[in-house]
């Protein structure tokens, strides 16, 4: 993409505001590397890549999901430049320094830590898990070299067995030494020799102050002196075979150390390629996440860029970051911009007021563009761009005393030369547009140019205060007009672009705020022509009247919203009234069922008077609880309703069960309209396909005589001999418990329980007075402590 605009759209100062999220230097490269460019193919990648970092980040911050962890391994602070370690590895023999070794390993203790927080999310984020999985695993190398090295580069003493021996007998001597020389401060310490009481070094060796003029009273090698001349520092002869000891024990922790690095060094080396991809992964992460925290600090979205052949620039609540980074320091509110132009209508003329926008108008949309088209998040709340081959701009004073350019003739200078660049896929920026020279020749001059690039079919948006472009944009197919707002009852703008009329200028009302005296601005309306003073009021009162309508238009949507708020509480007061009414029915279904068992029971209570009669009883008490449960199933289909049964798919030949048929009946074929012919027996007749309860498996077990069916009883299961209805309604509570008891008789069970709880009572006295009247429970009682105690019943069942 050519970029021939970026520095009049601030696109390098908009780098500079991402720079504050980048943490390493790899990021940084990126960074400086980062300018628009029009690939159709990687622009949607990028901004997906994009997409996936703000996904991460707002995962990460969610604690239940452990993101807060993964956060912190995806901390690229800190990182150091290892650019020119990196470069070492790749000449044979070349050695590291320890610090670089150090800060070799750790960077690549982090990037595994980073390539295990990206694998272990790539399902969620494939893309993110693609970089995670481009670098090493390199915990083996880690393992090996870790802790050898100190924070500041110092070799570890137990990095080898032979440099901790060194360094052993190196402090002995140490030791030894400062023994010796503290035995000579003493033996000196009453001769006046000595300046101080105390060892140092010089030249790594250990040497005691002594004066300069006593210097003949001491026996040994001066290694220098004091700034002033008054202090040697002199190494006894008693210490030189010491300090020679300690120098070649030096000299051999040296050359461990070095073999030690340059072990460590070699280790590396083999996995230089890796650790090369490694650093340049981390780089484009530490960028990539640094697009991800400016997206989330500016509220940006994701742009789209339009199919091939259906162009479209859509910017809605767009807002310049340059300028919102600037309005949040001083407290203040960014007024943000939509506007859309598509393959019918590519260009816009915006006008209105002097500091009303306008030119922020078009660094957003211009800068913005760029921004998308270098693979970064805007700041809108949705956003689409063609795909641009260049972005023109001429935006600002180009003037040049140096190359004797005036204002108007810089101005023409530059648009002759984007005129000349301009193509059908290119975004053309004009701000004042005519200005600088005679107001009708320069309306003139912008019409054509505006025109011109219309005609080549490039996206187009410039301002002006001519009318003659006012009168273009409202009189030629294709074109928009825009304004930006004004106030006219405090005559300050309002910084809002509203499309589809032109603005007036308003420069006298803005003038006249900003301080200009009053008998001047007289003087100036005076001088105004009556057609520019009746286009001013035409154009007030245009926009006065759009307010109007958006105001009705913003009141009969309020309406729109009290109706359905009221339709709503409308349809609940109906739902409701309908719940009451259902819960009445229920409570008198309930009470004719209650007035049945007592009915019923009392009944088998005499019948069961009569040994003879026990089996009858027990039959008939089988019998009663079958009619309760039909009766309220009834109750349930015929008042609640039922739920939309699925249409069986029937095909000829199928075996069916029929409504009001005892035997399946047998499908002969299909008669269209939702009508069968079916086969019964020796019946054959025709029925619709409502008809039909259910289509029955081919083949089937022995079949039953006609007015027998067959269902297997409950076997004896800890389901029937306990049940728990804590926290149910008491009438639900009971039916529940009904049905249980049922289950539990024919599952031969001889003793149950039945956990209410304690509450306050009310279930377990329902459940009571169930079981008093039930036909099958021979006696009750509180269940024992270990049972559950009052927060359960025990029931018999009584034998039959």
């Amino acid at each position: 993409m050519k970029n021939t605009s970026g520095d009049i759209l601030e696109f390098g100062a908009l780098k500079e505001l991402i720079g504050r999220y980048v943490a390493s230097p790899g990021g940084r490269v990126r960074l400086d590397a980062l300018t628009p460019h029009g690939d159709a193919t990687r622009l949607p990648e990028e901004i997906a890549e994009a997409g996936e970092a703000v996904g991460y980040l707002r995962a990460a911050a969610q604690p239940k999901s452990g993101g807060r962890e993964a956060a912190a391994r995806l901390d690229f602070s800190g990182l150091p430049d290892l650019e020119v370690a990196v470069q070492k590895l790749r000449i044979e023999g070349a050695v590291l320094d320890p610090l670089e070794v150090y800060d070799l390993v750790s960077l690549l203790d982090r990037a595994s830590g980073m390539r295990a927080s990206l694998l272990a999310a790539a399902a969620q984020f494939p893309k993110l898990g693609r970089h995670g999985a481009a670098i090493g695993d390199f915990r083996p190398l880690v393992a090996a070299i870790a802790g050898k090295i100190l924070p500041g580069g110092l070799l570890a003493d137990d990095a080898s067995p032979e440099l901790a021996r060194l360094r052993r007998d190196m402090g002995r001597q140490k030791q030894s030494i400062q023994s010796s020389l503290e035995r000579f401060l003493r033996a000196h310490q009453e001769g006046g020799v000595l300046q101080e009481e105390f060892v140092t070094i010089r030249n790594d060796r250990y040497v005691v102050p002594v004066i300069a003029g006593q210097k003949r009273k001491v026996e040994g090698v001066i290694h220098g002196a004091s700034s002033t001349g008054h202090t040697l520092f002199v190494e006894p002869l008693a210490t030189i075979e010491l300090n020679n000891e300690l120098v070649r024990l030096t000299e051999e922790e040296a050359r461990e150390a070095h073999r030690i690095v340059r072990e460590m060094t070699a280790k590396l080396r083999e996995a230089a390629a890796e650790i090369a991809v490694a650093l340049e992964t981390l780089g484009a992460l530490d960028f990539l996440f640094a697009k991800a925290r400016f997206a989330a600090e500016f509220d940006c979205c994701l742009p789209r860029f339009s199919a091939e052949g259906t162009p479209r620039l859509l910017l809605r609540e767009a807002r310049h970051p340059l300028l919102e980074d600037v309005l949040r320091r001083q407290r203040r509110r960014i007024v943000p911009v939509t506007l859309e132009l598509d393959r019918e209508r590519r260009t816009l003329v915006i006008s209105g007021p002097n500091t009303g926008g306008k030119t922020v108008t078009l660094k957003t949309a211009g800068l913005l563009a760029l921004m998308a088209h270098a693979g970064l998040p805007v700041p809108c709340s949705e956003a689409e761009f063609p795909v641009f081959e260049q972005v023109l701009a001429d935006i600002g004073d180009n003037q040049s005393i140096e190359q004797s350019l005036s204002t108007f003739s810089a101005h023409v200078a530059r648009i002759r030369d984007m005129v000349l660049d301009g193509t059908a896929d290119s975004l053309v920026l004009f701000d004042e547009l005519g200005a600088a020279t005679d107001p009708e020749e320069g309306g003139a001059l912008g019409v054509a140019v505006v025109d011109h690039f219309r005609r080549i079919g490039a996206f187009t948006i410039a301002s002006t205060h001519l009318m003659a472009l006012k009168v273009y944009g409202s009189s030629t197919e294709h074109v928009v007009n825009g304004s930006m707002g004004f106030d006219e009852a405090t005559l300050e703008p309002t910084y809002e672009l509203r499309l589809g009329l032109p603005g007036k200028s308003a420069g006298l009302d803005i003038a006249s705020r900003l301080g200009l005296p009053a008998h001047l601005m007289d003087r100036a309306r005076q001088a105004m022509g009556s057609r520019e003073r009746d286009l001013e009021r035409l154009l007030a009162e245009l926009h006065e009247q759009r307010r109007a309508a958006a105001a009705l238009d913003a009141e009969l949507g309020a309406r729109a919203a009290a109706l359905a708020e009221r339709e709503a509480k409308l349809a609940a007061d109906w739902e409701r009234r309908g719940t009451a009414k259902l819960r009445e029915l229920e409570r008198r279904s309930e009470e004719a069922l209650a007035r049945f068992e007592a009915e019923a029971a009392a009944a088998i209570e005499r019948i069961g008077q009569l040994a003879q009669s026990k089996k009858a009883a027990s039959e008939a008490s089988r019998i009663a609880a079958k009619v309760k449960r039909e009766l309220r199933e009834s109750f349930e289909s015929g008042v609640k309703g039922e739920a939309p049964r699925a249409v069986p798919q029937v095909e000829p030949g199928a075996r069916v069960r029929l409504k009001n048929f005892s035997e399946p009946a047998t499908v002969r074929r299909l008669l269209g309209g939702g009508r069968l012919e079916v086969e019964a027996g020796i019946l054959k007749v025709q029925a619709d396909m409502d008809d039909v309860l259910e289509v029955l498996p081919a083949g089937g077990g022995p079949k039953l005589p006609a007015n027998v069916s067959f269902r297997p009883g409950p076997q004896l299961h800890p389901a029937h001999q306990e049940i728990n209805v804590i926290g149910e309604h008491a009438d639900d509570a009971c039916e529940r418990v009904d049905r249980f008891l049922d289950q539990a008789v024919m599952a031969t069970a001889s003793r149950v329980r039945i956990v209410h709880g304690h509450g306050m009572g009310i279930l377990r006295k329902a459940i009571w007075k169930l079981l008093g009247a039930h036909p099958h429970v021979a006696k009750f009682y509180y269940a024992p402590q270990y049972e559950g105690g009052q927060g359960a019943t025990i029931v018999e069942i009584r034998e039959e």
